[in-house]
């Protein structure tokens, strides 16, 4: 993995932001890192704190080996702190961490205890340092995202179409709604930086219909802007064909099938969250100008108007597996009880 020169301008923008997540002189805090995370994210985040005068501390962890049989990408599941208690403590006892893993703590096993001590957890995305530069949050992006997660809350159904032949229905009973903006000031709260979107991970058997990948819609799991059209079919939450004679259908039919422990094993192609991008600042086609190390694609999550829709994990559903899509796609029409809120990929 490539690594950088620590820019002066860099360490402004994490001040910005951990100013943001309100930290203070004295505040308690940690930085969060584990051997193969970005050595100049972990330099930056220090020497942030330290000009903002937090008594910070440094917790670093062995990257675990590997178990699965395929690569993990995209999980937002990080098992770095491997349930160890003392870390677990020394997190929730702080006011503030910033996440420096690979994978981030948005999804790890231990991230509800350390939010139930109180901490704000700012996960640092693992890009170069200029896409953060270029990503920093504003105070006013929390006023959307807010107003999106509102509407989001009150709204039964959700049906996605597109110009490429997308027709997907999602009912929104149950689900779990989520936003970042790129900072907390929250106790026990976490986001991400870059930020910008809002989310709904869906109650089990509320997705079915057709969602069609057109060609430069985004598959960030594999880092790769799709030259070909791609269909899934899904019914009943779940992936039920791949439907595409490409290198990209070929793809993506072997990298769920690798997560399947046996034939009665789904959980892979299932529905994780489903959302839309806010981030007016995030660029579609960014992912153009880096190379993937330098690259984790979390900007192209939050352009705006993208319709996000990602497979796997589901907590609400009760349905945990590391085998991950995150999905960008443009174009799209995103409906609540029949009013839109994005046509077709302009957000409203």
């Amino acid at each position: 993995m490539s690594d950088v020169r620590i820019e002066a301008k860099w360490i402004d923008s994490f001040v910005e932001v951990f100013t943001l997540c309100g930290v203070q002189p004295g505040d308690v805090c940690a930085v969060l890192s584990e051997t193969q995370s970005r050595p100049s994210l972990v330099r930056l985040s220090e020497l942030a704190l330290a000009r903002l005068g937090a008594r910070w501390f440094h917790v670093v962890l062995p990257t675990p080996r590997q178990t699965a049989l395929v690569p993990v990408r995209s999980t937002g599941a990080s098992d770095a702190i491997g349930r160890l208690q003392p870390v677990v403590a020394a997190l929730a006892g702080s006011v503030f961490v910033a996440d420096c893993t690979v994978e981030g703590l948005q999804h790890a096993v231990e991230l509800p205890e350390i939010l139930a001590g109180g901490a704000r957890v700012l996960v640092v995305s693992n890009e170069h340092p200029e896409i953060l530069e270029r990503t920093v949050p504003h105070a006013e992006d929390e006023v959307e995202v807010r107003r999106a997660m509102r509407r989001l809350k009150s709204a039964q159904q959700m049906h996605v179409s597109s110009a490429a032949g997308t027709d997907l229905r999602i009912a929104l009973a149950g689900a779990r709604i989520g936003g970042v903006w790129g900072f907390t000031a929250k106790p026990g709260s976490l986001s991400h930086w870059p930020a910008g979107l809002v989310l709904a991970f869906p109650a089990a058997g509320s997705v079915s219909g057709k969602l069609v990948l057109a060609p430069g819609d985004v598959n960030l799991t594999f880092k790769r802007y799709l030259a070909d059209p791609v269909t899934l079919h899904i019914d009943d939450d779940h992936v039920a064909e791949i439907e595409g004679r490409s290198v990209d259908a070929e793809l993506m039919r072997g990298y769920f099938a690798a997560w399947a422990t046996g034939p009665d094993d789904r959980a892979a192609y299932a529905v994780s969250h489903v959302g839309w991008g806010l981030n007016r600042r995030a660029r579609w086609d960014a992912m153009t100008f880096y190379d993937k190390a330098d690259f984790n694609g979390t900007e192209l999550r939050a352009f705006a108007g993208n319709f996000l829709y990602s497979t796997g994990a589901n907590e609400v559903a009760g349905r945990h597996t590391l085998g991950h899509f995150d999905l960008p796609l443009r174009g799209c029409t995103v409906a609540l009880d029949g009013v839109a809120v994005v046509d077709a990929g302009r957000l409203l």
